[in-house]
C-alpha cells in the first residue's frame, strides 16, 4: 500500500518539520540541527527543504548562532497542501497512470479510481491545518503518546 500514494522524501520532510514548527513556542526560534534530530534526517537535506519553505513565506529564518526558524503565519491558517505545494509545486491532476497525453481516462482500466483517490488526497491536504497537529498526544514521526524534546534546544 506504500506505493499507492508517493509523496517525496523532501516533501515528507517539509510537511513532519512544519508540524514539529508548529508545536513549538510561536516566538521561538528552532534550529535545523534540532529539527534534523527529532526527524532523524540530514541536516544538509532537511536544510534545502527549510530553505524552500522559507522562500514560499511559509518560515522565518534568522541566521548565526542564535537563529533557526519559526512559522510565519499562526499554525491555523497553514494547510497541508501549503506546505505540500510549496515544496512540489501545483498538486497533478494527471489522468493516466502511464502519462500518456491523449488518455482522457474514461477508458482507464482503473475506471475513476485515479480521479477518486487525486479528489480524496487535495481534499485532506486543504482540510488539514498545523494546528490539527499540536496536540503533545501525537507524534508526527511514531505515532506514539509522547512529548516532543523539541524544548530542550528552542531558541529565542
Amino acid at each position: 500500500m506504500d506505493r499507492v500514494l508517493s509523496i517525496s522524501d523532501a516533501a515528507s520532510l517539509g510537511l513532519h518539520a512544519m508540524m514539529l514548527l508548529a508545536r513549538s513556542d510561536q516566538d521561538a526560534l528552532v534550529s535545523a540541527r534540532t529539527l534534523a534530530g527529532e526527524l532523524d534526517a540530514s541536516e544538509a537535506h532537511l536544510g534545502k527543504v527549510l530553505h524552500q519553505l522559507t522562500k514560499s513565506g511559509l518560515l522565518r529564518a534568522r541566521r548565526g548562532p542564535h537563529g533557526g526558524f519559526r512559522l510565519r503565519r499562526p499554525a491555523n491558517e497553514v494547510t497541508l497542501l501549503n506546505v505540500y505545494e510549496a515544496i512540489e509545486g501545483p498538486l497533478s491532476t494527471a489522468t493516466c497512470l502511464l502519462g500518456r497525453p491523449r488518455c482522457d481516462g474514461r477508458s482507464c482500466v482503473l475506471g475513476g479510481l485515479l480521479e477518486s483517490v487525486q479528489h480524496t488526497v487535495r481534499n485532506h491536504l486543504q482540510s488539514k491545518r498545523l494546528s490539527d497537529f499540536r496536540s503533545a498526544h501525537v507524534s508526527p514521526i511514531l505515532g506514539a503518546a509522547e512529548t516532543s524534546p523539541l524544548s530542550m534546544e528552542v531558541r529565542t
